[in-house]
């Protein structure tokens, strides 16, 4: 699907491996959204709101940051080291940080891979503590023709080397859930029991799932069933419309209020992120408005 490919694209951009903080890397813009556009509303408290940078890439990252700092945004997500110092700017947080892996095919399924990702991570885990952030995402990666088992013990078998640098520095390992009918084809965390059992066998508080609201819909449904059984293992949260990955407002199937209110119910603290494509002219409007639909 296009809009997946382009999120591919701008991981892979992203990924830095061994990249110290540099200065910020501004992308090709379009003009700033109107001042409307940003106008703060008033917020309860209750949710930590982020939005994910690759969703707007098409504005560039101060002007994302000076907007999403008016709306109430406390981070942003999948940024790596080079546009660190542009969140500091704004006092926004690096609420899921990206540039260890590989790409979202070869992951810790795979051993081939493994020797490449145990280098990637362990170069930029010191590098997330330092900033001061501490969740980084990670990929299963595609099956590939393995099973579940085969997926489980090869995953652990990766991560396991990583556990004890990831514990040292307070970093979290973030695998996220995709789904693999619509958007990653042969995506092999697809569903939410087969992260929570990953991260049972590892033992390790420092690796938990990112359960991708968009992504779990299209592929098991039951979302706020999964969230109240699975939450101890869940440390973050991807919003998105299904279907489309678009709007989260009254033009899709989810009713988000009664998701966020579930997570909430929890005890969740983390961070809630924006994770759609805005349809809408006015990219900042609709995050505006998705905002104001989460803050429960």
């Amino acid at each position: 699907m296009g809009t997946e490919q382009s999120r591919r694209k701008m991981l892979k951009t992203m990924i830095t491996g061994s990249a110290v903080l540099g200065a910020s890397v501004a992308m090709p813009g379009l003009a700033m959204e109107k001042e409307t556009t940003t106008a703060a509303p008033k917020l309860k408290g209750n949710v930590n709101h982020s939005a994910c940078r690759w969703c707007y890439s098409g504005i560039e990252l101060d002007a994302l940051c000076a907007a999403g700092k008016e709306m109430g945004l406390k981070g942003i997500d999948l940024v790596g080291p080079s546009e660190w110092p542009t969140l500091k700017k704004y006092g926004l947080y690096s609420s899921m940080c990206n540039g260890a892996e590989i790409n979202l095919v070869d992951g810790f399924n795979d051993p081939a891979f493994h020797p490449k990702l145990i280098e990637n991570y362990s170069k930029m885990i010191p590098l997330v503590a330092k900033a001061g952030y501490k969740n980084l995402i990670c990929f299963s990666g595609n099956r590939r023709g393995k099973d579940d088992e085969t997926g489980l013990k090869n995953c652990v078998e990766g991560l396991k080397q990583l556990m004890p640098l990831a514990e040292k520095h307070g970093v979290v390992l973030v695998m996220e859930l995709l789904n693999s009918k619509v958007n990653h084809k042969d995506y092999q965390c697809d569903h939410t029991a087969w992260g929570a059992e990953l991260a049972k066998r590892l033992g390790s508080e420092n690796f938990k799932l990112l359960y991708d609201i968009y992504h779990m819909q299209i592929d098991e449904g039951d979302v706020i069933r999964n969230i109240q059984t699975y939450h101890p293992y869940i440390a973050h949260y991807h919003t998105g419309g299904v279907p489309g990955r678009n709007e989260i407002d009254e033009t899709q199937e989810l009713y988000y209020p009664a998701i966020i209110k579930a997570i909430l119910a929890t005890g969740f603290k983390g961070y809630i992120a924006q994770e759609f494509i805005p349809k809408q002219e006015d990219k900042l409007a609709s995050l505006r408005k998705a905002i104001t639909i989460c803050d429960q």
